[in-house]
């Protein structure tokens, strides 16, 4: 086991990279930021004079001394740079999804395993105070048996936007940008289903990828439905949890986020706490209960991915999950498009 300082390098300095990594990496121990791939040379030179700026990603996994790639780029370009990185010997974070096939995905679990390295998914949501929430109350069996389930990341976007996670003709849409959170944190819950049924849809005037989806994942005893869409106007109903003992709602979204955004700096146990007014409400018979929402914390992923580093230990989040994710994907659009539900198999 090696105690040293994990070098890292970043491709990309969009709203990924500045908002969901570098605030972690920066004020963590573990690492230590040394190179930047990024389009925006004068802004990253502003901000991180220190670091080695470098005009392209193949530029950075190429000729720096970094132990570790973050890979914040457009998703069409996540199978081909994070080949290259484990090709170079490094560590490696890809910002969800995964990549956008599934063959792609299965022959960089391959690389990482020829090579040694660390290969990782970056499904930060798993460490949402609402969602560990949802899995403590499943975990004790406040619900008794769940029989349904139902997980909301909806938003107000009416206008097509003019960037890559709306345009590009592969992995654009939000099937691929808030489908893999909601689809692994079901996994997280539940295991994979025996079928899947899914609308996935195209509803704004000048779209051209997904912008509505509606899975429902089929268990022997439960159903779990995840929806998206972008003309919900109200507050977001993140969660709703039912059983034989009772329900579960929730809602809103997660703070840390927008805390990040805001410039928050996540140092503190508690920068990641919910406010009591936002706690979800727990349902048996004609009684109702606040149920004080868990401290999440995207801190920990770090902290574990420092640990598999050095110690040669199981990833945070593995690639095999991030996977499951892409297939569950693919799955649903076929889905969608023959308008049948599909069996899932192992």
């Amino acid at each position: 086991m090696t105690t040293k300082t994990i070098k890292t390098g970043i491709i990309g300095y969009g709203f990924s990279a500045t908002t969901f990594h570098l605030p972690f990496i920066t004020c963590s121990p573990d690492f230590e930021l040394t190179a930047i791939s990024s389009s925006q040379r004068d802004l990253v030179l502003k901000n991180h004079p220190k670091c080695s700026y470098y005009e392209t990603p193949d530029a950075l996994i190429g000729n720096s001394d970094i132990d570790l790639v973050i890979i914040t780029a457009p998703n069409d370009t996540h199978y081909p740079l994070a080949k290259l990185a484990l090709e170079h010997n490094k560590h490696v974070v890809i910002e969800k999804p995964f990549t956008t096939n599934v063959s792609d995905g299965e022959h960089l679990i391959a690389l990482a395993a020829e090579k040694a390295r660390v290969l990782s998914v970056y499904h930060n949501r798993r460490w949402d105070g609402d969602f560990l929430t949802v899995q403590k109350l499943i975990n004790e069996g406040k619900f008794g048996q769940v029989k349904y389930f139902e997980s909301h990341f909806d938003r107000f976007r009416p206008a097509v936007r003019q960037r890559w996670r709306e345009q590009s003709p592969n992995g654009g849409g939000i099937l691929f940008d808030l489908g893999p959170h909601l689809i692994d944190q079901a996994l997280q819950l539940f295991g994979l289903p025996e079928a899947i049924t899914a609308q996935c849809l195209i509803q704004r005037k000048g779209s051209t990828n997904v912008d509505f989806f509606n899975i429902v994942l089929h268990y022997p005893d439960k159903q779990a439905v995840l929806h998206s869409d972008l003309y919900s106007a109200g507050a977001n109903r993140r969660f709703t949890v039912k059983g034989e003992m009772g329900s579960y709602e929730v809602y809103g979204l997660d703070p840390q986020e927008d805390r990040l955004k805001a410039g928050v700096i996540p140092k503190t146990p508690s920068w990641a706490s919910v406010l009591s007014d936002e706690y979800g409400t727990f349902f048996s018979g004609t009684s109702q209960t606040h149920i004080k929402t868990e401290t999440g914390g995207y801190q920990h992923y770090f902290t574990g991915l420092a640990k598999a580093i050095r110690q040669e230990d199981t990833a945070p989040i593995s690639a095999s999950d991030g996977l499951w994710t892409i297939k569950l994907i693919k799955l649903a659009m076929q889905s969608s498009q023959q308008g049948r539900t599909l069996a899932v198999t192992a």
